[in-house]
């Protein structure tokens, strides 16, 4: 017999956590129970909360009609909304018995209400919460890997690190979790207090200050101010995780209630237990752990900084460097973020095609990561030539045309055989590079059909076997869209 799953929340508990008004009949009430969140209606499932958000263009409201076809156990109305038509919304109530619906504030303050309640029913769970400016989504899948060798684990599915991503994770939280992973992202003020609110990390990893959403915060003052939130909860047993080298460290150390944990490449190995052994270029990082040799295979040294946190905090929580060691060497590199692929392209205007190698990290960037990533590429020994591909770093407001710019200059600095650059702000960096004596460079304004396929027909026909490519922008470029119009198979590598 098929077990009947648990209320997430019960009625009580629900209205409470969100100081709701319960609307409808007692048939509804007494039918209440919500097994999954959705926010959007496409993804509701029998059973659900719905929480339909008010945004810029849209007010999800408007959908509740398909959540309750799709079968949503529970609804949040906006109180505003509610109150513009309370007849619409009894009616709905009294013509659907096993939907109740819920009256509140603010649907996304309620969403997070709910989910920082909802953790409460966990006291047993290890909580750990990482941010930073660049390589959160890396640092957390390296975190996850290591982790799961000691614990069951639930952990930040994909870049659900926002204001609504996160309470949404935080609600597949169940029983049998032993530790609980989550990423924790921003793009306006206090968004990183709000929901480290709701989950409470007790261990965190600040990964680095940078100038990523420099744009929308103003400074890098602002930025550390905003991270520095994630170490709130942590208490006197908690440990907070920052680079030793950061000009923000002391900033981010002052005032946290927990242990201190500084990582970074110059702690001695008698201090960090980490011995650094080889850089392997696309292939990865070669380090030991404790005497246990291990390889990181996704390239670049400010990966390699990226285990080091995840080295720090996973031996503050008392993993062995053999649980450490076997999560690093089984990892697989996320997709789009510092994966690497040996692949076959597509054959070109000669029917030929050609085996090359392709650095992917098309998911995000911004000013200190592509740095970081030209002064890689600039470091690796390939067998054919270097190609970089470039596109658009948002969220730079009135500093996007400096950084984009000096990411023109770093790629004369790394000498590709060509650079191209795509987007409307790259037109900057395109500049630069220019000015840098790049002769073998081509600009694309856009992505659109004319001016893909002018690219990717140019491409296929440069390429010769061995060839590197490096791809890199925000992920709101779809730089990926070229390698899907220049490659046929993937090997594995």
């Amino acid at each position: 017999m098929e077990q009947i799953q648990e209320s997430l929340l019960t009625i009580k508990e629900l209205k409470n956590a969100v100081h709701g008004k319960i609307v409808g009949l007692a048939e509804n009430i007494k039918n209440f129970s919500f097994t999954s969140v959705a926010i959007d209606s496409r993804q509701v499932v029998p059973g659900a909360l719905f929480v339909p958000l008010i945004g810029e263009f849209q007010d999800g409201h408007k959908y509740i009609p398909q959540a309750i076809e799709k079968g949503a156990s529970v609804i949040f109305v906006t109180k505003s909304i509610y109150e513009e038509d309370a007849r619409k919304y009894m009616s709905l109530a009294s013509e659907n018995p096993k939907v109740t619906f819920v009256v509140v504030n603010n649907n996304l303050h309620a969403l997070q209400d709910a989910a920082r309640v909802y953790v409460t029913k966990f006291p047993h769970l290890v909580k750990i919460a990482i941010t930073g400016s660049s390589g959160k989504t890396t640092t957390k899948e390296i975190m996850a890997n290591i982790l799961r060798q000691k614990y069951n684990l639930i952990a930040t599915v994909g870049n659900f690190n926002s204001e609504t991503g996160l309470p949404l994770s935080v609600f597949n939280i169940r029983k049998e979790h032993e530790a609980a992973l989550f990423e924790m992202g921003m793009n306006r003020e206090n968004e990183i207090g709000e929901i480290a609110k709701v989950f409470k990390p007790a261990n965190a990893i600040i990964t680095n200050i940078g100038t990523a959403h420099i744009g929308i915060l103003g400074s890098r003052d602002n930025i550390a101010a905003e991270k520095k939130k994630i170490f709130k909860y942590i208490k006197r047993d908690g440990f907070a995780v920052i680079h030793i080298k950061d000009d923000y460290a002391r900033f981010l150390a002052k005032g946290v209630e927990g242990k201190v944990v500084y990582f970074g490449a110059d702690i001695p190995e008698a201090e960090s237990g980490v011995k650094f052994i080889e850089d392997l270029g696309v292939n990865g990082t070669k380090f030991s752990i404790d005497g246990i040799e291990c390889i990181l295979k996704i390239p670049g040294s400010y990966n390699y900084l990226n285990a080091l946190s995840v080295i720090a905090m996973a031996k503050a929580l008392g993993i062995s460097a053999e649980q450490i060691a076997q999560g690093i060497n089984t990892l697989k590199p996320p997709e789009g973020r510092s994966s690497v692929k040996v692949a076959v392209t597509k054959k070109d205007s000669k029917g030929i095609q050609k085996k090359i190698t392709v650095l992917e990290d098309c998911y995000n960037a911004n000013p200190d990561s592509m740095e970081s990533a030209l002064e890689m590429c600039a470091g690796l020994q390939v067998k054919g030539r270097k190609i970089f591909i470039l596109g658009d770093m948002f969220e730079l407001g009135t500093e996007s045309v400096n950084a984009h710019t000096r990411v023109g200059a770093a790629a004369v600095v790394a000498k590709p055989d060509l650079l191209i650059f795509a987007g409307r702000d790259m037109e900057n960096a395109a500049n630069a590079a220019k000015l840098g004596g790049c002769h073998n460079l081509e600009y694309y304004s856009d992505l659109e059909e004319d001016n893909l396929k002018k690219l990717t027909s140019g491409l296929l026909n440069y390429l010769k076997d061995d060839d590197f490519i490096f791809v890199k922008a925000s992920h709101g470029m779809h730089l990926e869209k070229i390698l899907e119009e220049v490659i046929e198979n993937i090997e594995e590598k």
